[in-house]
């Protein structure tokens, strides 16, 4: 069961990456085609294109909740409850994340984006939950 709750982690993780290339890519060109200058944006977002922000905030956003993720993952881990409820939970709440992100940097729809959000914090409670009643339980 270790291994299966570790899955969902690991597709996180990559989101994490692969909007983090994607935003320096995006910055690297801009600036490389001169669209961006460097005192443009010296001082933070403002200054890059809307398109470039929106990447830029998906990415910002895997930083936020999904360390209350990692944390109770790594305590499921450490003391052994990994129960096939709380895998399911990890696959819903990634996909939500994944969902969140894909709404992120496409058509940055506030009411669809707020609702994956909510959903995965939501979903990310009861992982929370079941992680202790598990524990306390035992």
């Amino acid at each position: 069961m270790n291994s299966a709750l570790l899955i969902p982690v690991f597709v996180q993780v990559a989101l994490t990456f692969v909007l983090v290339f994607t935003m320096g890519a995006m910055r690297y060109g801009a600036i490389a085609s001169g669209k961006v200058k460097p005192g443009d944006i010296a001082l933070g977002q403002p200054g890059w294109p809307v398109r470039i922000q929106q990447v830029s905030n998906a990415y910002e956003n895997q930083l936020a909740s999904p360390v209350l993720f990692y944390a109770a993952t790594a305590f499921a881990l450490i003391t052994g409850a990994t129960s096939v409820l709380l895998v399911v939970l990890a696959w819903a709440y990634v996909g939500l994340r994944l969902l969140h992100a894909l709404i992120h940097v496409t058509s940055n729809n506030l009411r669809s984006r707020f609702m994956a959000f909510a959903s995965g914090l939501l979903v990310l409670l009861g992982y929370w939950v079941v992680f202790a009643v598990e524990l306390m339980t035992r």
